[in-house]
């Protein structure tokens, strides 16, 4: 979120709700960044925000404003409204906000969410604590200055009188607006909620299968539709034998969708509706397309990875960033290493396939559906049906996990499409084989490296031919880049990083931890194989090569927007504070203190991602079959001075652990004749809960920083920490992954 700019005349608006009571709003406005994501034009200030209902009973009803995908959000920020206006957590009923630019930037993606809303949401807490509060000392003739609060009450203590906010909420309504400046914070020891360990707030309709999510959608006249898409990336529908389709039990519809090539946004496929899904799906069983593939045909992850190798000794077209001279340096260097290292497509692999509800009327759309961006998705359904933005209606659904997947709202642009064409209600629904099939996958990547190390066993070089894919062959694909402050850039005095493109038809957008997800993976085994060969300790060489001093050259021109989201790295980010997370780390796992068997060792990794810092250290044990087994992961974190819930906060790098590990042992989505190959999750297999380890133990580094987000970078220290335990244990370096490939399997 952008820098806050307040106006103070309409800093706060309250009006009074029908039966009495209170509604308060904070007007807030954002840049024009936020503005493109919510998919509003310019950076025009937002209507006010209503976030509170106070009831005359004193039941507080708080809106949660981001999309909810399991990450906890629903009910950390309303937490943090609750803790600041002093109600106690029992008397909060949260509910979940459409899209409605009174919240502000609604979205869920690039563990945002927390940084972006610290301050607002205690702000509009803490506005409407005040306003209760002038509200009391007007009815009792006293300075506001005398009063307190507690459990949703108002307390004098020198006449012991109280009074609830819902019995003061409707004068509270009438009270003149503060000064923001008057408005205070608490004080974080007097914190009652944030800090607490809160259950989730949707937990019991999840555990005893209560409607929450878009397949549960039920409208009147509704029908259920199915798409097929060209299997191809880019293909369009030739021909199809829709007369016979139309001609099965429960179909109601079968026709051509022309669609476009764009990968987020309405393809061409053919679409079957019927009034039962199952009817839908039976049909598509029996269709009989033909298409034109187009250029995407020829892609495969065989030929890319040829291409990858040929173009390894080819001098690169492009240098991201140079510093020192690395030649120089690995020629004097006392020992040298080189490394070509690689990863592949992935498919996000969420729980819940997509899926979108849609009911047009005439030139107004309104659509159910779960989404990361409905800000965007919003604007895609309208360019979809060309009609005006505000004609469209987006009821934001509970997410079934995403990872990044819907971010893309490909899904919103095919229900309303088909529902305008069916003339009916519509739920569309993917398969597994869909949701595998058409994803924007996680990009593959090759990296070419050699580093040296001096006689000390210092670092003193490093270089890096990174190869990545082009649409268009001027640019990388999505989330396909390494920035020029990419770790170990500026640790190194003499680094050079170089950059080539492999043209690619095949769709890519962002994952979880994205770009950090697979370059940690990269960079911290070579880091390992350059300790090891400098005869140093791992984890202690991390800690020397963090204590600087940094390289600052001039800024590359030519060089490729990245680090901070994209790649990771961060040119900004304190060295300090990794140390830190390294040294608990250490301490919590007992690094280098604890004697372990045979065929066990640990490995240890960091990585700086989404504004977190992030170490870890896994203990691993590989038996003479290669079975593998994660016996104990530490985490230690830095992501500000305040955990807003613990137990989510728990339970995201425990996530982060168990996602990475399906990342490193199974996960691979190849292509081949421009089609994926793995159809659904017997293929492309996450970790089961008998190959988890027996405990992911989280600590965290409480330092003097604002709060930042959880969703992402615990992930992507666990790939090269389970990798250079692996190393250690059996003395082979994995290079590639999924570790599969290489005969590992899980234990």
């Amino acid at each position: 979120m952008s820098n806050l700019l307040v106006d103070r005349r309409s800093f706060l608006r309250v009006t009074a709700l029908a039966g009495g009571g209170l509604m308060i709003a904070a007007y807030i406005d954002f840049d024009a960044g936020d503005a493109l994501a919510q998919g509003r034009q310019g950076g025009a200030p937002l209507a006010p925000n209503a976030f509170i209902k106070i009831a005359p009973n004193g039941q507080v009803t708080i809106i949660g404003k981001n999309p909810e995908i399991g990450q906890g959000i629903k009910t950390a920020l309303p937490m943090l409204i609750a803790d600041e206006l002093d109600v106690d957590w029992k008397d909060v009923t949260v509910e979940q906000g459409d899209l409605d630019a009174r919240y502000g930037t609604q979205s869920a993606g690039g563990s945002t969410a927390i940084p972006g809303n610290w301050e607002p949401m205690r702000r509009v807490g803490a506005t409407a604590r005040h306003l209760l509060v002038a509200a009391a000392a007007a009815q009792w003739s006293v300075p506001a200055s005398e009063l307190t609060t507690a459990s949703g009450r108002v307390l004098h203590a020198g006449s012991r009188r109280s009074i609830g906010y819902g019995e003061l909420a409707t004068a509270a309504a009438s009270m003149p607006m503060p000064d923001p400046a008057a408005v205070r914070f608490k004080d974080a020891k007097d914190y009652k909620i944030i800090g607490q360990r809160i259950p989730g707030v949707d937990l019991d309709q999840i555990v005893t299968g209560k409607p929450l999510f878009t397949s549960d959608m039920h409208l009147p006249g509704m029908q259920f539709a199915v798409f097929e898409r060209c299997p191809v990336f880019g293909g369009k529908v030739a021909s199809a034998n829709l007369d016979q389709l139309k001609a099965l039990p429960g179909v109601k519809h079968a026709f051509v969708v022309e669609g476009g090539t764009t990968p987020n946004g309405l393809l061409s496929g053919v679409a079957i509706v019927a009034d039962g899904w199952w009817q839908a799906e039976t049909a598509r069983k029996q269709l009989k397309v033909t298409w034109n593939e187009g250029a995407g045909s020829s892609d495969s992850s065989e030929a890319f990875a040829k291409r990858a190798a040929q173009m390894a000794n080819q001098l690169p077209p492009q240098s991201t960033r140079s510093d020192g001279d690395v030649e120089a340096a690995l020629k004097s260097a006392a020992k040298v290493v080189e490394g070509a290292y690689a990863y592949p497509f992935l498919n996000h692999a969420q729980i819940e396939p997509m899926s979108a509800t849609a009911r047009v009327d005439g030139n107004r759309c309104e659509i159910w559906a779960g989404t990361q961006t409905p800000g965007g998705g919003r604007s895609l359904v309208a360019q979809t049906l060309g009609i005006p933005p505000e004609n469209v209606t987006v009821h934001m659904v509970r997410i079934g996990g995403s990872f990044g997947r819907r971010l893309y709202n490909d899904h919103l642009a095919e229900a309303a499409h088909i529902a305008k064409v069916a003339g009916v209600p519509v739920q569309v629904r993917w398969t597994r084989e869909d949701d595998m099939t058409h994803d924007l996958f996680r990009p593959g990547g090759f990296h070419f490296l050699k580093g040296g190390v001096d006689a000390s066993g210092k670092l003193v070089a490093w270089r890096n031919h990174f190869i990545t894919f082009t649409p268009d062959g001027q640019r990388a694909t999505s989330s396909g880049t390494v920035g020029a402050t990419e770790f170990p850039a500026r640790f190194v005095p003499n680094y050079a990083l170089f950059t080539s493109m492999i043209p690619s038809n095949v769709p890519t957008g962002a994952m979880r931890a994205p770009g950090s997800n697979a370059l940690a993976f990269v960079m911290q085994s070579f880091i390992d194989e350059l300790a090891h060969a400098a005869g140093r300790d791992p984890l202690q060489f991390r800690l020397d090569l963090l204590a600087g001093p940094l390289v600052v050259p001039p800024p590359n021109p030519n060089a490729p927007p990245g680090g901070g989201r994209g790649g990771g790295g961060g040119g900004g980010w304190t060295p300090a504070r990794m140390r830190a997370v390294l040294e608990l780390v250490r301490d919590k796992s007992g690094w280098g203190r604890t004697k372990l068997p045979q065929g066990t060792a640990m490995g240890v990794a960091f990585h700086f991602s989404h504004q977190g810092y992030f170490a870890e250290v896994a203990e691993v044990s590989v038996d003479a079959s290669k079975r593998v087994k994660v016996n104990k992961v530490w985490v230690a974190g830095d992501i500000g001075r305040q955990i807003i819930n613990p137990l989510k906060a728990e339970a995201q790098v425990s996530g982060s652990v168990i996602d990475g590990l399906s990342h490193l042992m199974a996960f691979e989505l190849t292509i081949a004749n421009g089609r994926a190959v793995q159809r659904n999750l017997d293929e492309h297999e996450p970790l089961r809960m008998r190959q988890a380890p027996r405990q992911v133990e989280a600590h965290f580094v409480t330092s003097d920083n604002n709060p930042t987000g959880l969703g992402e970078p615990a992930l992507p220290p666990i790939l090269p920490a389970v990798c250079n335990a692996i190393f250690t244990a059996t003395g082979t370096r994995v290079r590639s992954l999924p570790l599969s490939k290489h005969g590992y399997r899980w234990a």
